[in-house]
């Protein structure tokens, strides 16, 4: 197997371009972290890591904008925005290893999701490389960007099946004046989810609201069904989230990012020490959301505001009986996000993909006619 780390942008299209016109099957990643994601990783031919781009080309604090290469680590780049009081909200799992590309190919985001969205919502521009050997620009500088079709958006979230992402251009936010997480602690599933619809319900507009069982607040050191709400702002805001949560917990500062990073990393950590785990990701409505929650009956960790929920089993085989029976006979949509490599090839890892499978398989073909680029590697669908 060859292997590849190209330096720029040109060097990674000649590399996919070359190994395309020989027909050889191409493996693409960053860092690599996220093998245990998406679709088996298939033997290949050619190996290309886009690690070898680390280079930040563009930073306009001012503009709230910056355009970075994609093999930047996400952490070089959170640690660049923070001197300037600036973030980028993604707070994805891996944060420390992973890479800019590999964050957006994935699509992957945390808790922050509520307010700030996905990559889709913060990309603005990106320049990615083709099996043609070519350099395509979508996009801009520009956060208002009205500049039609945007073929970028096609790559967030393909897990490299189309083409390889080699700089990505991002929107801004300013880190608040204040910070402040609220713990609130219940007994009982029905209760957590009634303070959730409260604050739904409210004036409250927090950054990140989750939802964590029992199982999974004793893995970052709580008790009980835990709803967690980050608020930002000046500190009357603040107060007035002190006022609507009697009774919370207040986090602040070290104690709050601690907390938080535990739940950012908890699925890292719990495959870590579940080799045969899986993970599975259920896209319920806020409505579903409990009955999902209470449905999985392992550790989860939910995204409160958005309805998104992650169970983590313990075997990949309960995780798969589990999709297989309760939830498709429930109807919700779901896929094994994480599972255990060697195991993934004889998995149905995405077991209701909707209509919308054939519309993604032609702009598959599109792409990649030859099926050579990480072929598979969309939850073993694409």
């Amino acid at each position: 197997m060859n292997a590849f780390e190209p330096r720029t942008p040109q060097e990674l299209a000649e590399a996919l371009g070359e190994a395309a016109a020989a027909g050889r099957t191409i493996t693409l990643g960053g860092q690599f972290t996220k093998q245990g994601m998406g679709g088996p990783l298939a033997e290949a031919a050619v190996t290309v890591s886009t690690a070898g781009l680390a280079r930040v080309l563009a930073y306009e604090p001012r503009d709230l904008t910056v355009s970075v290469e994609a093999g930047l680590r996400y952490a070089e780049l959170r640690e660049l925005l923070a001197r300037d009081r600036l973030m980028l909200p993604l707070d994805p799992p891996f944060g420390e290893r992973a890479t800019v590309g590999g964050v957006v190919a994935t699509g992957t985001c945390g808790p922050r999701r509520r307010l700030y969205g996905t990559p889709r919502d913060v990309v603005i521009g990106m320049q990615f490389a083709t099996l043609e050997g070519k350099l395509i620009q979508s996009g801009g500088m520009v956060v208002k960007n009205v500049a039609g079709l945007d073929l970028g958006k096609l790559l967030i979230g393909s897990f490299g099946t189309l083409a390889a992402i080699a700089v990505v251009n991002f929107k801004l936010f300013p880190v608040p004046l204040c910070a402040r997480t609220f713990l609130l602690r219940f007994a009982r599933l029905e209760e957590a989810a009634r303070a959730r619809d409260g604050v739904l319900e409210s004036v409250l507009t927090p950054a990140a609201m989750d939802l964590v069982s029992p199982p999974a607040a004793a893995q970052v050191g709580r008790e009980g069904w835990l709803l967690a709400v980050q608020a930002g702002g000046n500190p009357a805001v603040i107060e007035r989230y002190g006022r609507e949560l009697p009774g919370a917990e207040a986090l602040e500062q070290e104690a709050e990012e601690a907390f938080w990073n535990g739940v950012r990393e908890f699925t890292p950590r719990f495959l870590a020490a579940h080799p045969d785990g899986a993970v599975v990701r259920v896209s319920a409505t806020l409505a579903q959301m409990p009955a999902v929650v209470e449905a999985l009956g392992v550790p989860v960790v939910a995204r409160a505001g958005t309805g998104v929920c992650y169970g983590h089993f313990g075997a990949c085989a309960a995780a798969e009986a589990w999709i297989k029976g309760v939830c498709l006979a429930a109807g919700w949509k779901a896929v094994i996000e994480s599972a255990p490599p060697e195991k993934k090839p004889g998995m149905e890892l995405w077991p209701r993909p909707g209509p919308d499978l054939e519309v993604m398989r032609r702009i598959k073909r599109m792409f990649d006619p030859g099926n050579l680029l990480n072929p598979g590697r969309l939850y073993g669908r694409i």
